[in-house]
């Protein structure tokens, strides 16, 4: 098994990623989150990304970096008394209702909490609370996935497959960026979404 020089990995764009996987350092990132827990795809689930997104829209446009206007992004891990999963079987190993989750919007990095409480009196009320939320940099695999979110499996068969080769593993929460608006009817065969995990020797 070969161990990678994370060296030689080049910086990437935040909302950029290639169809094949790659070795990247993806950057310093701040967000507006809410948290949750259990199956995406739930009216909860739906709810909070609708709340994160209107936030984040409420903001003034110089917080807002001009490509993610609707980019919504997701972090899930599962709790520590799960069983062990590696990228190529996230999804495959625990039960999908243990996930627990955050949900993003990518903000400026000099938004402040007062920023984020001005926006949110703007948005219809709702009990979730709302926070500040930075990923620092990190190296990480990803890839562009295309189409539907059930065929995801192939796609982190391949990406798994890649950090293998490269005597890389998981480190920390998957993350999905999802590049397109998508709702609970969205038809989902021309969704693009990168998949991204931070990894380590």
């Amino acid at each position: 098994m070969n161990t990678t020089d994370s060296t030689a990995a080049s910086a990437t764009a935040h909302p950029h990623a290639a169809d094949t996987p790659e070795l990247v350092w993806a950057p310093r990132t701040t967000f507006i989150s809410t948290t949750g827990r259990g199956r995406p795809g739930t009216d909860s689930f739906y709810r909070k990304k609708v709340l994160v997104a209107a936030t984040a829209a409420a903001l003034p446009p110089a917080l807002r970096p001009d490509d993610t206007a609707d980019v919504v992004e997701i972090l899930y891990r599962y709790p520590a008394d799960a069983a062990s999963v590696e990228i190529a079987d996230f999804y495959s190993v625990n039960p999908i209702d243990m996930l627990e989750y955050r949900v993003l919007a990518q903000v400026s990095d000099d938004t402040t909490a007062e920023d984020l409480a001005s926006a949110r009196r703007t948005v219809s009320p709702a009990d979730d609370d709302l926070t500040l939320f930075t990923l620092p940099e990190r190296l990480v695999v990803q890839v562009m996935h295309h189409g539907p979110f059930a065929e995801e499996f192939g796609t982190l068969a391949r990406l798994g497959a890649f950090a293998s080769a490269r005597g890389l593993r998981r480190v920390g929460a998957h993350h999905e960026i999802h590049l397109d608006p998508f709702t609970a009817t969205t038809p989902q065969e021309h969704l693009r979404t990168i998949l991204r995990d931070p990894v380590a020797p």
